[in-house]
Formats: C-alpha cells, sequence, structure tokens
C-alpha cells in the first residue's frame, strides 16, 4: 500500500510558525473580578463585572505592551453572593490564580473582609462602589477606591433632606449590612448637624421582602420623609408598601438605591420626584459624552442598560493597567507605586487617590425620578 504525503505550501508553514512564535511570546495578564453574580443584588454585580469584561477587551482590542512586551489580558470573574465567607473564599481563589489586579468587591460588606486577603498577597483591589470608609482606613496599602465614601455621601443627603427639602421629622431604616448601616449612620449625622430631627430607627436585613410592620411603626410618627440604607432589591419592594400603608413620605437612600432598576422593582409607588438618592461618583460636564457613548457602547455590547458600577469597574481597569504601563511591569509590587500616584484621565473623572487610598475630590451626584426614569437634581463635592 502506497502513502500519499500531503505537501503544505512553504508560505503557510511560514505562516503558522510565526502564528505560533507570537503565541508563544504573548503574556497573559490575569484581571480578577469579584461581586455577587446570584442573590438579590446579582443585576448590580453582573453590571460591575461587565464593566470589567469591557475594559479587558478593548485592551486587548487595541493591543497594549508592557515593558516591550505584547500583553494580553485575562478577566477571572468570581461570585461572591454578597456573602463575606463568601467572598473571602473568591478572594483567595484570585490569589491562588495570580492575578494581577482584583476589580471589586461590590457591597462594602465583602470588600472588606477581602481587603486583608489581597494585602496580605500585595495585590492591588480597587472598589468600584464599596462605600463604607472603614475599607480604606485599616491601613492597607493594596485598598483603594474609584468613588466616594460613606461619610461623603451621608452628610451631602443629610443636609439636602433638611436645607433644601425641609425635613421636619425624618424616619431612618437600615438593612444591617456593613454598606447600609454605614450610610444610614453618616446620613442622621447630617441631619443632625444641620439642625433636623429623627423621629424613629428602624432596620431589617438584605434579604427582607415584608416592611409591614416597621413601616406601620414609622407611619405613627408622621414623617416626611423616610431614609433607607441599603440595595434596590429591597428599596423597590419597600416603596411598594409604603404606597399600600398610605405613606406619602419622600423617600431618600445612598448609591444603592440609586439605580435604573429602582423604577422596575417599585413599579406605579415610584412617584414622581418621590424619591431623592446620592450617587457615590460624578461626571463632570467635560466627560459627559464620554459617560452617554459608554452607555451606548454597553447597552450593544450587552443588551442591557447599565444599572449602576459598570463605568467605574471600566475606569478602575483601565486605571490599573496605565499604571502596570507606566511601571513597564504588570507585577503587583513593581506596579503599585505608579498606581498610588495615579492620574488616570477616566470617562467618569480623573482617578486619582489620597493617602488613604480613597478618590480624590470625590463628588456625588443628586438624582430623582419622573416619568419612571432617574434625573439628575445636581453635583456636589
Amino acid at each position: 500500500m502506497q502513502f500519499k504525503t500531503r505537501m503544505i505550501p512553504l508560505a503557510a508553514a511560514l505562516a503558522f510558525a510565526l502564528t505560533g512564535t507570537a503565541a508563544a511570546q504573548e503574556q497573559i495578564v490575569r484581571i480578577g473580578s469579584v461581586a455577587p453574580i446570584t442573590g438579590t443584588d446579582a443585576h448590580m454585580g453582573k453590571d460591575n463585572e461587565n464593566g470589567a469584561r469591557m475594559a479587558v477587551d478593548d485592551l486587548n482590542a487595541k493591543g497594549t505592551t508592557i515593558g516591550g512586551k505584547k500583553v494580553k489580558f485575562q478577566l477571572l470573574a468570581e461570585d461572591d453572593a454578597a456573602d463575606p465567607k463568601q467572598a473571602t473564599a473568591a478572594a483567595q481563589k484570585l490569589v491562588d490564580a495570580g492575578v494581577a489586579v482584583v476589580i471589586g468587591h461590590l457591597n462594602s460588606g465583602t470588600t472588606i473582609p477581602a481587603s486583608r486577603i489581597y494585602a496580605n498577597a500585595g495585590i492591588p483591589q480597587i472598589s468600584p462602589s464599596a462605600t463604607n470608609p472603614k475599607y480604606t482606613q485599616q491601613g492597607f496599602k493594596t485598598a483603594f477606591r474609584v468613588v466616594a465614601n460613606d461619610a461623603q455621601l451621608g452628610q451631602v443627603l443629610g443636609q439636602y433632606a433638611v436645607k433644601t427639602l425641609g425635613g421636619k421629622s425624618i424616619a431612618v431604616i437600615d438593612d444591617r449590612t456593613a454598606y447600609g448601616q454605614g450610610v444610614a449612620d453618616e446620613f442622621t449625622k447630617g441631619v443632625k448637624a444641620a439642625g433636623g430631627t429623627i423621629v424613629a430607627s428602624q432596620y431589617t436585613n438584605n434579604k427582607a421582602t415584608d416592611f409591614n410592620s416597621i413601616l406601620t411603626s414609622i407611619k405613627g410618627k408622621k414623617p416626611d420623609i423616610i431614609f433607607f440604607g441599603g440595595m434596590d432589591a429591597v428599596g423597590g419592594p419597600m416603596l411598594r408598601q409604603m404606597k399600600q400603608l398610605g405613606i406619602n413620605a419622600k423617600f431618600m437612600g445612598g448609591d444603592g438605591i440609586c439605580t435604573g432598576s429602582l423604577p422596575g422593582l417599585a413599579g406605579a409607588a415610584l412617584g414622581d420626584n418621590q424619591v431623592v438618592c446620592a450617587e457615590a461618583g460624578g461626571v463632570p460636564d467635560a466627560r459627559k459624552k464620554s459617560v452617554e457613548d459608554f452607555r451606548a457602547a454597553y447597552k450593544k455590547r450587552f443588551g442591557v442598560d447599565v444599572v449602576y458600577t459598570a463605568a467605574y469597574a471600566y475606569d478602575a481597569t483601565n486605571a490599573a493597567v496605565e499604571a502596570m504601563k507606566k511601571a513597564n511591569s504588570w507585577e503587583p509590587a513593581k506596579y503599585l507605586p505608579e498606581l498610588v500616584k495615579s492620574n488616570y484621565p477616566g470617562i467618569t473623572g480623573t482617578i486619582a487617590f489620597d493617602a488613604k487610598g480613597d478618590i480624590k475630590d470625590g463628588a456625588l451626584t443628586l438624582y430623582t425620578f419622573k416619568g419612571g426614569k432617574r434625573e439628575m437634581l445636581a453635583v456636589t463635592k
């Protein structure tokens, strides 16, 4: 029996060899992303992950060179389910995988415990959304955030409640999470500093669906404003039950309820101008076109609108890579000094950090809702 030998054209053979060589020379740099992809906060967590994924895709599409070597970024996404224990397990998994940076976590209650694991490994962690001040008060050199913290947000909302909305009797509810309780405490301080009165303080949990008991108790105090420290998955149903009970108070909250998802969660209970909330970030006029373009590209890429954190996750990822490029290295110990000195022109604003790792000159944006859509009231610092 004779066998026929298939000849490969010389040009094709050379192309194959060159492709193989190029692939071998390409450096894989892993970027971690952690957020709740399951549970009540999954829509926000996926938004966070999508923002980091868009940044990785864009970086790979345009080609990135670090230290003279072509780099391909790979996103390793983990689900922490908004649970502190699962968050630390996810953090350790990313450390073991050798990620160069972690974009996350979403919630303060997961970001804070995970931060020690990253700090011990010397891996930078940049949160696009965790606002509890304790995160950057631990003294870890690897902890950063690209949004303002609860101390700023709560005080601005407290002042606004009293001085702008004219609140005379204000009730406060929180969900007992690090974020919810933290922002509620700071709001209470802001109200008192402005001369306002807190007539009731109640709490629920971040998985609750029945608020009749606490709302009935609050109704007897006749508040003109109710502040909720928590996320939209709880805030939306709470608004529905407020309407059922005939409570016509203004509803206030932080960035947890200041999302594009709130109208769907609250339904007909969301009246025009009833909700006033603050997003721990502010986009200057010069960046508005960039953010609009990002939102359009995001919807085209994923088929859904931005919920909240995507643009901040996008900027956090790019700021980290910019630091790597300046340091000519993706090794955390080598590029961390450059990250500390960041002055990256992101789509949400300039990414620069203070000595603790907080965003410098962190802005806040106040919003309300009209016709089921979010409408900006003001940007403040």
